[in-house]
């Protein structure tokens, strides 16, 4: 298995089989598990085996299976799936620090993520400094000799800017603190955070993983002592495990999740190329443009520009609002990652709830949308794109 190339990976990974040789992997929807004797109970709560589960909050075989591909497919040592991206962002995080300590984060991140920083972690004596996270001089003024973790989107939300996670390593190993970071837009397909010196990557496994809009899930990935050692002990007793069936779900998404996110980057990548120098967009961001503030280190990080576009639109919020309600096949919701594409209003939806000058500062103006390529037809999509912005 340590050969196998990353597709091939996603396929099989981390498979185990019941004595009925099944093709697809089981779902054991089972809370709890059965001992052969008080014995075997007592040895297995003092030390569980790689196949030896006691409770579906502390494990689940089919949860199991998940955790060891999607860390195969990362090439982290081990992984722990979640209830959710968010339970993975505060497990990582909270698990990590304690009253004292101080965290470096970028300050261009998802309000959740803010929230957690400022509220969750603040609420209990662990310091925040909020940085330019694409200033590494800005950053490496931020990380003090007591910095306990740098906390960053890889690529941000929802104005894609992309971080230079190996020059930000280097900064934060040099006084011995860990780099955590939310890789969902550079998503688990040619992205290779851990390789450029991250310590702890995190996923919504809603987005790509799942990829089809059907369930909630998160995943922490990072070394065998951080997982086990460190996220091990707070999950399990604060309760964000993974359900069995959202597991199942995300293993059936894996097994497709290289040919879907490639398939959508080159759409995104095609999309942006004819809206470039559009009338009616004040801005157009894409990682995969020359033109991005970031395009040297978006392509050392990933193989691909993403699925994410960003437009500013001329109008401010009447003609995004226009914008939206004029097209036919992308959504108008709040996710990403999906089969279908999804346009996005970030200053009223995702993000409405930071204050205006907070949202002026990290460029999510009136007139932003988030646009998410799905699987459709990428003609189709471009004619539709710009039908939509005839109407403004």
């Amino acid at each position: 298995m340590d050969n196998w190339k990353p597709r091939t990976q996603a396929v099989h990974g981390g498979t185990r089989r019941s004595q009925y040789g099944e093709v697809s992997e089981a779902i054991f929807l089972t809370q709890g598990f059965v001992y052969d004797s008080a014995e075997q109970a007592e040895a297995r709560f003092l030390e569980s085996g790689p196949d030896e589960f006691i409770y579906a909050r502390y494990g689940n075989p089919t949860v199991r299976m998940f955790e060891e591909r999607i860390a195969a497919l990362e090439g982290a040592e081990d992984a722990f799936a979640t209830a959710s991206g968010m339970a993975a962002v505060n497990g990582a995080l909270v698990a990590l620090c304690k009253a004292g300590d101080h965290v470096v984060a970028a300050r261009a991140l998802f309000g959740s993520c803010l929230y957690i920083l400022e509220e969750v972690l603040g609420r209990y004596g662990v310091e925040i400094t909020l940085v330019d996270g694409t200033d590494l001089d800005q950053g490496r003024a931020g990380i003090r000799p007591d910095t306990r973790a740098v906390f960053f989107e890889t690529v941000s939300n929802p104005t894609l800017e992309v971080i230079d996670t190996e020059a930000v390593a280097a900064q934060a190993h040099a006084v011995g603190a860990l780099v955590v970071v939310d890789n969902v837009f550079a998503t688990p397909v040619g992205s290779h955070a851990l390789a450029q010196g991250a310590d702890v990557v995190i996923y919504s496994t809603t987005k790509h993983i799942d990829g089809q809009g059907r369930c909630l899930g998160g995943v922490i990935l990072g070394t065998e002592e951080f997982i086990r050692g460190t996220v091990e002990p707070y999950m399990k007793h604060t309760g964000g495990a993974l359900s069995p069936f959202n597991a199942w779900v995300m293993l059936k998404g894996l097994e497709t999740l290289e040919l879907r996110v490639r398939a959508s980057a080159d759409s995104a990548q095609a999309i942006a190329e004819a809206l470039r120098g559009h009338p009616k967009l004040l801005r157009l961001i894409y990682a995969g443009l020359d033109d991005h503030p970031q395009r040297a280190v978006a392509a050392r990080a990933m193989d691909h520009g993403g699925t994410v576009l960003a437009l500013e639109l001329a109008g401010g919020k009447p003609a995004a609002f226009r914008f939206l309600n004029a097209l036919h096949i992308p959504v108008i919701s709040n996710n990403l990652g999906d089969a279908k594409s999804i346009v996005t209003h970030p200053a009223t939806t995702t993000h409405q709830r930071l204050p205006d000058a907070q949202k002026q500062a990290l460029g999510i103006t009136e007139g932003l949308v988030r646009l998410s390529v799905g699987l459709e037809d990428t003609g189709d999509l471009i004619s539709d794109i710009q039908a939509a912005l005839d109407v403004i």
